[in-house]
């Protein structure tokens, strides 16, 4: 099934609620083709249903893409890498703006799309497209300062010249709790820095995947540039598969389960691939006895609750110096008691649903297993009985060496314990497997320095707040031995690069 032009077929939209009708805006239908292919729209895989988390009820079909149609559209994109690594950066650096500024035209649209197909609430849905708008400003910056160097030579009259190229083709493989905000950290790079980008969008929100194309391929179009510089495909594991055994693709960008890309990376290992992981969290707050609780509180609260516990940087584990752990824990009890859960397209929700009915039923087997394991519920546990995959924000009081803890549970689920000095709470901090994103709320600069220095936090992401109420943060988002932050996506001298 394919298509003469760069829209695909704007059905009427049968049996469609008043809430879905506002997709039209950005170009959708009740069927849409999930390929963009050399400037074309087509699908030949499985018809699969878009749903709404709130209720489990189809938004719009998609036809997702064939191992012919990823086969088709990489020859394209090969052939236009060619073209676009010519173009010069400042030009390239236009072009991205462009796709900034369409963006901007259709933020809110987006952002509903963004909160109707994945369930976290609109704030953080228009947030997420903003994201991307910000990088595009970012990355108009940048392609003016892709600069090499000039370096001195032992050899007398001679110079040695730096130059960046590109490295042809970026695979970025994005999840569904981020549907947007991921291809936008890769590809607004990825494009100033001379590359195609291919792009397979999470399984679950293929709505957004083609909303988020039929934009850029607008900008491509109207400036006479070809399609396949952004090739797109929905679709599932297959397609995913083929972009990490694909030698056409020197660097992949993955964003999902660490079971998942361990075999991402191993993949494109063994082809001397590149590859960009972002992968799971389980991420610890901790507030010493000076801290500014009351501040503490609200940042904990969004920190756990928001996105339904469903981002790689939630914080899942809180951990409370001893002699203000009782104020603090009855002081988040309260608030809890006061999140509204229900559509995250309503205004005031502050925890929509959970993505998938499997998540909802994961929940259920963690909570399971933490009392299993000595846990004990101060609030929450429960799923909602809905038509949707709402369940309660949840508190558990937990020793940190209880096996569950070390896990990662993707629900708004907050692990509670005590510690007595800093050096106890940095060890807690760094007890996990998972190393990305830590927080502590103190006053004293002598903990900032400790928490932030080589013995303190292990996280990619330190966070803390300093005497006059400021938030520290050092940029590198990613875990441990992997720094995941702004990668300038190019080669040199046959080896890959990464500057940060």
């Amino acid at each position: 099934m394919s298509e003469s032009s760069t829209t695909s077929p704007s059905y009427e939209m049968s049996s469609t609620k008043k809430e879905y009708e506002f997709i039209k805006e950005i170009g959708l239908g009740s069927r849409n083709l999930g390929c963009y292919v050399n400037g074309l729209w087509q699908g030949n895989g499985p018809v699969i249903s878009s749903v709404n988390p709130a209720n489990n009820q189809t938004i719009a079909e998609v036809v997702e893409a064939s191992i012919q149609d990823y086969e088709e559209g990489m020859r394209a994109c090969a052939e236009a890498a060619k073209i676009w690594m010519q173009i010069p950066a400042p030009k390239r650096g236009e072009i991205v703006r462009q796709i900034g500024d369409a963006l901007r035209a259709k933020l809110h649209y987006l952002g509903r799309l963004v909160s109707l197909e994945m369930g976290k609430i609109l704030a953080e849905g228009i947030g997420e497209v903003q994201e991307i708008i910000d990088m595009c400003d970012f990355a108009v910056g940048l392609s003016r300062q892709l600069n090499g160097s000039i370096i001195p030579s032992e050899r007398p009259n001679h110079m040695m010249l730096e130059t960046w190229n590109p490295l042809g083709i970026v695979g970025v493989i994005t999840a569904f709790n981020f549907p947007c905000a991921v291809l936008g950290w890769n590809a607004c790079i990825a494009l100033v820095c001379g590359n195609c980008v291919v792009w397979k969008g999470a399984p679950t929100t293929p709505l957004i995947t083609i909303a988020m194309t039929k934009i850029v391929a607008g900008v491509l179009e109207k400036n006479n540039l070809p399609g396949a510089i952004l090739t797109t495909f929905c679709g599932g594991a297959e397609i995913g598969q083929a972009i990490a055994e694909d030698n056409r693709i020197p660097l992949v960008s993955f964003t999902g389960s660490t079971k998942v890309g361990l075999m991402v990376q191993q993949i494109v290992n063994q082809r001397f691939g590149k590859s960009l992981l972002e992968l799971s969290g389980n991420n610890a707050i901790i507030v010493m006895d000076d801290a500014d609780t009351e501040l503490a509180v609200r940042s904990v609260l969004f920190a756990a609750v928001g996105t339904a516990g469903q981002r790689c940087t939630t914080c899942r584990r809180l951990l409370l110096q001893e002699s203000i752990y009782h104020k603090v824990l009855e002081r988040l009890l309260d608030v809890y008691k006061q999140v509204k859960i229900g559509n995250p397209l309503e205004k005031g929700t502050l925890l929509g649903p959970l993505h998938t009915r499997a998540l909802r039923e994961n929940f259920e087997k963690g909570i399971h297993k933490i009392k299993s394991q000595g846990g004990k519920i101060l609030t929450g546990g429960n799923v909602i009985e809905s038509e949707g995959n709402f369940v309660h924000p949840t508190i558990v009081e937990i020793s940190p060496n209880a096996d569950v803890v070390k896990e990662e549970l993707f629900a708004p689920v907050l692990y509670v314990m005590k510690f007595k000095s800093l050096k106890e709470a940095i060890e807690i901090n760094n007890s996990v497997p998972q190393g990305l994103s830590s927080s502590i709320f103190t006053h004293k600069p002598e903990i900032i320095f400790k928490w932030i220095g080589p013995q303190g936090s292990d996280c990619g992401i330190v966070n803390t707040l300093n005497l006059y109420n400021q938030l520290w943060e050092r940029i590198a988002f990613g875990t441990r031995n992997q720094l995941w932050v702004v990668n300038l996506l190019f080669a040199q001298n046959n080896r890959l690069w990464q500057l940060f």
